[in-house]
């Protein structure tokens, strides 16, 4: 069954389709199926208590045709090489798409860090990177943060890097403190990229955003910073969720005075002036947009039938599976895909790290100008493409990345 499938089956399955779509050359389809580089490695940790502990790590390095690879670093219980290539292939396409000059890349240590100290992540940190460094650096492949990991662990990993190499090595990693070569505006990135698609979508179709109501599946750093971005653009939030639960209220509440409810008790239940609701009916209420931003597979055939959004923002990786996307397409939902909607988190990492490159750095209001010129164009050359084929969104972006990913292959001779 569809539900059964991993995420690297769903991509393999999303490629192929764009690939027939194109009549690609079997030779680049052959360079895209599977990653140029895969790296396992041993990362062993002395515990607080004198013991030492051993953990898998990974990194994932897709295709590099445009530039070096790109893409974050997890620690996770579940951290596998299939998911870890998946992401490193999603992160391909997703650069490709918005026309940055990055290759996709991924990697994590399987691990649950809500079991170590602070201390001992730190040294879990810096031995990865020490393990990771002969295949990383900023003209190799580049790391961020992902699930568990944030700006501490990347200034972790880039002092330790830099101490290897005996220079100060900024453009290592991205998602950096500000104070080390982070830059301005990556925190919410993520969520103001896929605001900005929705915005453009939502012209597109004749939806008024002043008093549009929104869902937003997955409370977290994205999904907060959307509901607030959306609110200030006139929408209204009417519905969200975390891991313990979720709230609604058909006349809309505060964004932020749900993030900081969330901040104090640790999820979004007991939000007052709201009622539960379960993340079935969440997913499936009356609203004109709903904003995934959570996990993989969320959006099924189970429920792709009973979706009533008009706009589907995707600010998680992978939350629809292909046989729901048809169902979506067939129902006349406009669903703006991950590579395309969340791709404002690695479009400002490209930042920081011409940044860091050119030693000189830039203003939050710059960064924002410069993300939304690159959002803007990228919609627009998915929709207009879209309503020239005869494919849903999520396959014409696919063409619309594969394509330039086929010129660069081609002018490097590959095939």
């Amino acid at each position: 069954m569809e539900e059964n499938l991993n995420v690297y089956e769903i991509v393999q399955q999303q490629v192929a389709v764009a690939a027939r779509e194109l009549d690609l050359d079997p030779g680049v389809h052959d360079l895209l199926k599977e990653p140029m580089r895969t790296f396992n490695c041993s990362v062993s940790v002395r515990m607080d208590d004198g013991s030492v502990k051993v953990f898998s790590g990974y990194r994932c390095q897709h295709n590099d045709a445009l530039g070096p690879t790109k893409g974050g670093l997890r620690f996770h219980p579940d951290v596998a090489m299939d998911e870890t290539k998946a992401l490193a292939a999603w992160m391909t396409f997703k650069c490709a798409l918005v026309g940055i000059p990055y290759g996709g890349g991924k990697g994590g240590v399987k691990v649950n860090p809500k079991e170590l100290s602070r201390r001992e992540i730190e040294r879990l940190s810096r031995n990865f990177i020490r393990a990771l460094a002969p295949i990383v650096g900023p003209d190799r492949d580049i790391p961020a943060p992902d699930v568990y990991t944030n700006p501490q662990v990347m200034a972790w990993m880039m002092d330790e890097f830099s101490q290897l190499k005996g220079v100060n090595v900024p453009g290592l990693v991205t998602g950096k403190p500000i104070i080390l070569g982070g830059s301005e505006g990556r925190e919410e990135a993520t969520a103001r990229g896929c605001v900005i698609v929705v915005r453009e979508a939502a012209k597109a179709i004749g939806l008024d955003l002043n008093g549009a109501t929104v869902v937003i599946q997955g409370y977290g750093n994205a999904g907060s910073a959307a509901g607030r971005l959306l609110q200030d653009l006139g929408a209204k939030i009417i519905a969200a969720n975390d891991s313990s639960g979720g709230v609604y209220n058909q006349d809309g509440f505060d964004p932020i005075e749900l993030r900081a409810h969330k901040d104090r008790v640790g999820s979004v239940k007991g939000f007052p002036g709201c009622s539960e609701i379960s993340n079935k009916d969440l997913l499936e209420l009356e609203c004109d947009i709903l904003i995934p931003a959570a996990m993989e597979n969320v959006i099924t055939t189970r429920n792709a039938e009973n979706i009533k959004a008009r706009i589907i923002g995707e600010a998680a990786n992978g939350p629809t599976t292909p046989k729901a996307d048809e169902i979506l397409d067939k129902n006349g939902v406009v669903v703006l895909p991950d590579i395309l909607a969340n791709a404002g988190g690695v479009t400002v990492s490209y930042f920081e790290w011409v940044q860091n490159l050119m030693n000189y750095y830039w203003t939050a209001e710059e960064v924002t100008e410069k993300l939304e010129e690159i959002m803007v164009k990228s919609f627009h050359n998915v929709y207009n493409a879209y309503l020239e084929n005869e494919v849903n969104m999520r396959i014409t972006a696919y063409m619309v990345a594969i394509k330039r990913l086929e010129e660069a292959m081609r002018v490097r001779g590959w095939v």
